[in-house]
């Protein structure tokens, strides 16, 4: 009878949303989801100057919502501004307009946005299989997933994707027509990129199956709805086609083919030696994301297509529905897109991230469907013990082999739940948020107390927390050398190329000549910057050539003309960091 009543508490299909295991699995979902998104919280607020890596990026300059003489005329902060995506910059105006401050705000919204995906994870798996227990599956893995990676904790545009595509999922199992199209819309407000995936399913919604073949549906409700959502999807892409950057065009994939920082141990690398990597692995240009079965327990979704055609051992999969059918539709639709991406290189930006979300989620859901599938089969195995043995004689027999059946299923059953939900305490980190932390709090009051439209030229790794925590504009910083539009980038590279030679040049007129070139008013020296190894063991610089050259000019015991000029034109200095006034510089 415990058995039983068991098997039925963990994968007996329900029919009604108010059913009391419904509440138990989806309370217990949010339950986790709160205390791994409490977790992250913890993290980001463990220090006042901590900042998430990429909002480095994408939120510094939104600084300016409170303070709009912050970086004048600063092409990075003008790039950043003209590429983030409208409903991405109104969130955060408003939430400045109510006086929290972006990188506050930043660190809070991460903790929101996982309920929201824990929420609609559990709901679409529902909608496949109604079973709460694989609801929970699926929170958890996904929850865990979001955690390990830090898409949703950086809350730059990306973080967006999840809950607002998770909602277009679900929206559309439901046949919600306005809530699909609101979806779609959020979508497109954040991570316009995402709407080509959305469109792909609403146009392989209407072929179905029917009499064993494929059919085009041509039923007036799935017309309309369809039409409803690809209409808004035009809508919201619209004045993306229209408006032309004034950083763009987007480079090429000949023109990226010429610069070293698309290829191997390059700042943005693209283009792989091995066809493996890069059509299947590679950061931006493959299929699959390296953190694709993070946590690992989400291999268990590779075993769901091997069991569907074992129907009388996995009796449940007679209680699939015709939701089922999104998964095939989601692969379908993002492996086109991944390819389309590939073809019109760069214009629709990286191809990987057609098929990153996608795929987690799909793997996401057949993890819990085929986990249920399966612990529902060992419940199912305990049914027929005994049945063989029908003679007084043989009892004994079957009494024992119950036993040992309901002792392996207990056992299994308990050691899948209890991996699904120990898995974090074996990730060192977890939850791995990525936050960076400023430690240089006197050299940021040092640039605060100087004028607003001061410029720092500098090439150490110090120079990318700037913006973020002194408010002042950077002349380049590796954190910011994005190289997918054109107008920005060839700027941003001759400033790189530039500043290294005269870092490392000879001659002082040369580093006066860049002063005077670029107004800069402060030059930041890194105390090991005039050695051979500072330059040769930084990948970022060694991309140029004449950082190449700057590594042989100090091999060979040269001493650059700034060196000469550190003892007399420090303005403030530290452990590690000497800030030349480069004024003091163009007077020697």
């Amino acid at each position: 009878m415990l058995i039983s009543n068991l098997h039925q508490f963990l994968t007996a299909p329900i029919d009604k949303k108010s059913h009391p295991r419904m509440i138990f699995w989806f309370s217990l979902s949010m339950t986790f989801a709160v205390i791994y998104a409490f977790m992250a919280v913890k993290k980001a607020f463990m220090s006042s100057l901590s900042v998430q890596d990429d909002a480095r990026q994408h939120i510094f300059w939104m600084q300016r919502f409170f303070n709009p003489d912050l970086f004048p005329n600063d092409l990075i902060a003008d790039y950043f501004q003209s590429v983030a995506p409208a409903g991405y910059t109104l969130l955060y105006k408003s939430g400045t307009s109510l006086g929290i401050n972006p990188f506050i705000f930043a660190k809070i919204i991460p903790f929101i946005l996982a309920l929201i995906c824990t929420y609609y994870i559990f709901r679409i798996c529902l909608e496949m299989l109604p079973v709460p227990m694989a609801g929970f599956i699926a929170a958890l893995v996904m929850n865990q997933a979001i955690w390990m990676k830090d898409d949703v904790a950086s809350a730059t545009p990306r973080a967006f994707v999840y809950p607002f595509f998770m909602a277009f999922l679900y929206y559309l199992l439901r046949g919600s027509l306005v809530k699909m199209g609101i979806a779609i819309a959020l979508i497109g407000l954040f991570y316009p990129q995402y709407v080509f995936v959305a469109s792909g399913m609403l146009i392989l919604r209407l072929i179905t199956w029917k009499n064993g073949r494929f059919k085009l549906s041509l039923e007036k409700s799935d017309l309309i709805f369809s039409g409803v959502g690809l209409g808004t999807a035009f809508l919201v892409l619209l004045p993306y086609a229209l408006t032309s950057s004034e950083f763009g065009p987007a480079i090429t994939r000949a023109e990226a083919m010429k610069l070293r920082e698309f290829y191997p141990n390059g700042r943005s690398t693209f283009f792989h030696v091995h066809p493996k990597d890069f059509w299947l692995t590679g950061k931006r240009s493959g299929m699959f994301p390296k953190s694709l079965f993070t946590p690992a327990t989400q291999c268990a979704g590779l075993l769901l297509p091997f069991l569907l055609p074992f129907r009388s051992a996995f009796p449940l999969v007679k209680n699939f529905t015709s939701g089922m059918w999104l998964l095939v539709h989601l692969l379908i639709s993002s492996v086109t897109m991944f390819f389309v991406a590939h073809a019109v290189l760069f214009r629709l930006h990286l191809p990987s991230r057609y098929t990153g979300l996608s795929f987690r989620i799909i793997i996401a859901l057949a993890t819990a469907i085929a986990l249920t599938l399966i612990i529902d089969s060992l419940f199912n195995w305990i049914k027929f013990a005994g049945r063989k043995f029908t003679t007084k004689a043989t009892k004994p027999i079957a009494v024992r082999e119950q036993y040992f059946k309901v002792s392996l299923t207990l056992l299994f059953t308990s050691l899948i739940m209890a991996s699904l939900v120990l898995y974090p305490a074996f990730v060192k980190g977890f939850p791995l948020v990525k936050y960076k932390v400023g430690r240089a709090t006197d050299l940021y009051d040092f640039f605060q107390q100087q004028p607003e439209n001061i410029l720092i030229a500098s090439l150490s790794e110090e120079v990318n927390l700037l913006p973020t925590f002194a408010q002042r504009s950077i002349l380049l910083g590796r954190e910011y050398a994005i190289p997918y539009q054109v107008g920005y980038y060839s700027q941003f590279r001759q400033r790189t190329l530039d500043l290294i030679s005269a870092q490392y040049s000879s001659n002082l007129v040369d580093v006066k000549q860049f002063i005077q070139k670029y107004n800069i008013n402060f030059w930041m020296l890194h105390r090991g910057a005039f050695t051979p190894e500072y330059v040769d063991d930084n990948s970022w610089l060694m991309q140029y050539e004449s950082a190449q050259k700057a590594v042989t000019f100090l091999q060979l015991g040269y001493i650059p003309a700034l060196a000469t000029t550190v003892s007399t034109c420090t303005v403030f200095k530290n452990d590690s960091l000497f800030v030349l006034d480069a004024n003091c510089i163009l007077r020697n």
